[in-house]
């Protein structure tokens, strides 16, 4: 395969999972801020969304304060920001139309249909909450049915792991951002943990990873920090989770190992990250500090999406 066309297709994946993952934050987002003001705090949770995004520096070049109208604004449609909702869906047309033979029809339709739809319903944006429901709603079924499309329709060669690559290491990447912000940024230090912030917090955060129906499956209790921890970093049984990300993509870069007839530092560096979450505790975890482990992840992570681009695709 053309390294142009492992790029392209490492990409589009990356972009449609990006598109999801903005959409289900603004989701969660708003659901806690229609909460009542005891029960959200003194935290605007405007402002973390913007941090789990990566944006948070960018948005104040654009904007003054961090409210429901400018966020969602700058996060889904904003051309000033390139990782809006609204660029991603484009950036994705974009890669699909560069590699569209190594796509099945249905990959094609799926990003065609949504791009065609945002220019022609989304333009000008959602007038209410209503409809910004349904552009949310509309985001995340077009990741779905990408996603959907390319695991019961794509050929089990280079074309389809080089795009699950690209989906295993964004989702990573967004899991440990999103707990990073919830241990250091979004609970005030005079709030007790598991108070009615805590609580609610927490929920956003499981919502935004489509977890909380797993969550209970798994511990059969109420929300617990340490819990919520463990089933985003360490259990690999939550398509979501750092672990099992990482078992994803360890298998995929030795699939390809195995097809070009030789392995190299993006096997060897994502099978080390793969066994620290393996031998990892969530005691030791704690005791060291979440931040720091996270932040580790973070950098190895795009460590990692370095070393596949000088091994694969220039």
């Amino acid at each position: 395969m053309l390294s142009r066309t492992a790029e392209n297709l490492f990409w589009l994946a990356r972009y449609v999972e990006r598109a999801e993952y903005l959409a289900r934050t603004i989701d969660a987002t708003l659901r806690v801020t229609a909460l009542p003001a005891a029960y959200v705090g003194k935290t605007n949770e405007w402002d973390s969304a913007l941090l789990t995004a990566g944006v948070g520096a960018a948005f104040y070049d654009h904007y003054e304060e961090a409210n429901e109208r400018n966020v969602v604004e700058y996060l889904s449609f904003s051309s000033e920001n390139p990782a809006s909702i609204k660029n991603c869906i484009e950036a994705a047309r974009l890669n699909s139309r560069s590699v569209r033979t190594a796509l099945t029809s249905e990959m094609w339709d799926t990003i065609n249909s949504a791009w065609i739809e945002l220019q022609a319903v989304w333009n000008k944006g959602p007038a209410n909450r209503e409809e910004l429901a349904k552009f949310l709603r509309f985001v995340q079924e077009t990741s779905l049915r990408f996603d959907g499309s390319a695991y019961r329709t794509m050929l089990r060669n280079d074309a389809y792991w080089f795009s699950r690559l690209g989906v295993h290491l964004e989702r990573a990447d967004n899991t440990a951002r999103i707990l990073d912000v919830k241990y250091h940024m979004l609970l005030p230090e005079e709030e007790h943990v598991g108070g009615p912030l805590d609580y609610y917090q927490w929920t956003s955060i499981l919502r935004s990873v489509s977890a909380t129906t797993a969550y209970h499956w798994v511990y059969r209790e109420t929300l617990k920090p340490w819990l919520i921890a463990d089933l985003l970093i360490l259990n690999d049984t939550l398509p979501r989770s750092l672990a099992s990300c990482y078992s994803n993509l360890v298998r995929n870069l030795d699939q390809i190992g195995v097809a070009y007839g030789r392995q190299g530092a993006s096997q060897r560096h994502a099978r080390g990250i793969r066994n620290r979450l393996e031998h990892s505790h969530m005691d030791d975890i704690f005791q060291h500090g979440v931040h720091e482990f996270i932040q580790e992840f973070i950098a190895d992570n795009s460590r990692l999406g370095e070393i596949i681009t000088k091994q694969y695709l220039i």
